[in-house]
């Protein structure tokens, strides 16, 4: 049976316009931060200005992003533009971009607990003035506790959650939704199966 007669399903109907919003509104605000990094903030005179203590202090993880980050914003917007493109594919049923966009669903899994992962570490590295009062101690070591659980809670929903979406995304009746073939049936012929 011919893709058109396959039904179309309110799942990828749902997270195509989600993320067309989404990635829409971070493309345009990713923009803008990429303008703005590169005409109102010059970042060589603030890396030259940036001495001493404070930044012998920073975490080698932070230093490490203010060193690259100009290429970190241009990769977001890439990013970000990509999914516009393959949410947009996705809602035209275009098998290229049901596949693009498990692909970004994936590396929003490894971005989550990568990132997780680097600001547990950079966490862990703040430096406390050691002539703080005790009681600013205790609240700044609760504070920061908070954030990382708050953090890790954060990025395990959303790992879960793109997981999830990338899963449903190669699933069988999904595929044969965009013309691919019903891998359960595993006769080779197009699927009629909706979901």
């Amino acid at each position: 049976m011919s893709i058109a007669s396959t039904p179309r399903s309110n799942f990828v109907t749902v997270v195509a316009w989600i993320f067309i919003v989404l990635s829409g509104f971070a493309s345009l605000v990713s923009l803008l931060q990429n303008l703005m990094l590169h005409f109102a903030m010059p970042m060589d005179e603030m890396r030259q200005h940036m001495s001493g203590q404070a930044v012998e202090q920073m975490p080698a993880a932070a230093m490490f992003i203010l060193g690259h980050i100009e290429l970190i914003f241009a990769a977001f917007l890439v990013v970000c533009l990509g999914t516009l493109a393959s949410s947009i594919g996705l809602l035209k049923r275009k098998n290229w971009a049901r596949i693009a966009f498990v692909a970004l669903m994936l590396l929003g899994v490894f971005w989550n607990l990568g990132g997780l992962v680097l600001q547990q570490i950079v966490m862990s590295q703040m430096p406390i003035a050691p002539d703080a009062a005790p009681d600013f101690q205790s609240n700044f070591e609760f504070m920061m506790t908070l954030m990382r659980v708050v953090a890790a809670l954060f990025a395990l929903g959303m790992s879960t959650l793109f997981g999830w979406i990338a899963w449903r995304l190669w699933s069988p009746s999904i595929v044969a939704e965009f013309g691919g073939v019903d891998l359960a049936e595993g006769r080779g012929e197009k699927s009629v199966a909706g979901d």
